[in-house]
């Protein structure tokens, strides 16, 4: 497995697209069950008052860098090939691969017919993909009548890719509570990449995206839901990881 770069106290894999890709079709090759967490700043923050969310990240088979300052952080640590795997991509390019290998997908999240669109995106985008189901949860936690059904339907698919479109916190949580439960490979929780491949979310250039200012994009096409937690949490990341490279990596234990 790829080495770990400490960010206020959640264990991030040092790894770029190929090294992740890699490692997450190892897994399903071994059959281990495990969830893939995709992590930037909003989930380190979130974790910072969270520790059951932080607990869920470091206990992820790989936690990836969604986000330029991860990066950044992780080369300033000396993991100078570490690069950003954004969800979309990774989603994208895992999707494009299983074809060659026979790997099939379910597809877990978004408002009522994201998950049928996205299937139909996707065998437009990769002639050949296998989804062999969709399902589109509530928004709150399933009763123990739906969890059965979900079981159900998984069970008779047995899909490799379990993808999970959820936001952060929720879809870790999901991932947590269900990866033994299911009967898939790997869970993966990609987020918004449901919206961006569907179209509801237009994807930042790729300067933007270098530069780190997605986020900025991001921004500008939903102010109002995403103002409150670029304010809060942009500034809060800064001073905190100054703090941890000053005090040294003992102030923010993994745990």
């Amino acid at each position: 497995m790829p080495e770990l770069v400490n960010i206020l106290g959640v264990a991030v894999h040092a790894v770029h697209m190929e090294s992740a890709v890699a490692a997450i079709e190892a897994a399903i090759e071994s059959g281990t069950p495990g969830y893939v967490c995709v992590t930037g700043v909003h989930g380190v923050m979130e974790s910072q008052n969270d520790e059951d969310l932080k607990l869920i990240l470091n206990r992820a088979f790989l936690n990836v860098p969604d986000g330029m300052p991860t990066v950044w952080v992780g080369r300033l640590k000396g993991h100078r090939t570490m690069a950003r795997v954004f969800g979309p991509e990774l989603m994208l390019e895992l999707c494009r691969r299983s074809v060659r290998h026979g790997f099939t997908h379910f597809l877990y999240g978004g408002k009522p017919g994201v998950a049928q669109e996205l299937a139909e995106s996707l065998r437009n985008k990769v002639p050949g993909i296998k989804i062999v189901g969709t399902y589109t949860p509530p928004f709150r936690a399933l009763t123990s009548e739906e969890e059965s059904g979900l079981f159900e339907q998984v069970a008779l698919a047995k899909p490799d890719y379990f993808w999970v479109g959820l936001s952060t916190p929720k879809q870790e949580r999901f991932m947590a509570k269900y990866h033994t439960r299911l009967q898939c490979k790997v869970l993966v929780g990609v987020g918004a990449a449901f919206d961006y491949h569907t179209g509801r979310i237009k994807d930042a250039p790729a300067w933007m995206k270098n530069a780190g200012l997605q986020w900025v994009h991001r921004l500008g096409q939903d102010p109002r839901r995403l103002w409150k937690r670029y304010a809060t949490n942009n500034p809060k990341f800064i001073l905190a990881m100054i703090a941890q490279l000053m005090a040294g990596e003992s102030r923010f234990p993994i745990r």
